[in-house]
């Protein structure tokens, strides 16, 4: 039997439109029975915070990187026309107009498919962000766990 092809994907890009796309691929590279890892790191790790407020301790800086990012996918902003906060509500119609899936129903949609969603352990240490900050059913490591699972990748991209 042959090994299943692998799909490696860095999401570096705290944009809507850049996370929708990297999930979209690692969705599609799953239904073609790949192996699928999704890498949050730096800016992208904001995709996979919850929606909710939440007060674990931490530092003065910490709090601050906490409050200037954006909480959860839904939250993110586009990488262009973003237009004071109307462009992520024009494209949101759009989508729905579409029955195009939103950036949390793809999340969602990868964890039903079993895809490997790996939060940046050094990432969360640098920008202060605790594990019950982000969404339940990931899994959490560092560039090494990474590699691990990229290195025998048919398909590494960076988004």
């Amino acid at each position: 039997m042959a090994e299943k092809k692998k799909t490696n994907i860095i999401l570096f890009s705290g944009d809507y439109d850049k996370a929708m796309a990297a999930y979209i691929i690692a969705n599609g590279a799953a239904a073609y029975d790949h192996d699928v890892t999704v890498f949050h790191t730096f800016w992208g790790l904001n995709a996979l915070r919850k929606d909710e407020k939440l007060q674990p301790k931490k530092t003065f800086m910490e709090k601050m990187f906490g409050k200037m990012m954006p909480r959860g996918a839904d939250k993110l902003p586009l990488s262009k026309m973003q237009y004071g906060g109307m462009g992520p509500k024009m494209i949101k119609a759009v989508m729905k107009k579409h029955n195009a899936m939103s950036l949390p129903d793809l999340i969602d949609m990868a964890k039903e498919q079993d895809i490997t969603i790996l939060a940046c352990t050094m990432t969360m240490d640098l920008l202060g962000l605790k594990e019950e900050e982000l969404l339940d059913g990931i899994e959490y490591g560092g560039v090494a766990a990474y590699i691990a699972e990229g290195e025998d990748g048919a398909i590494n991209l960076f988004v």
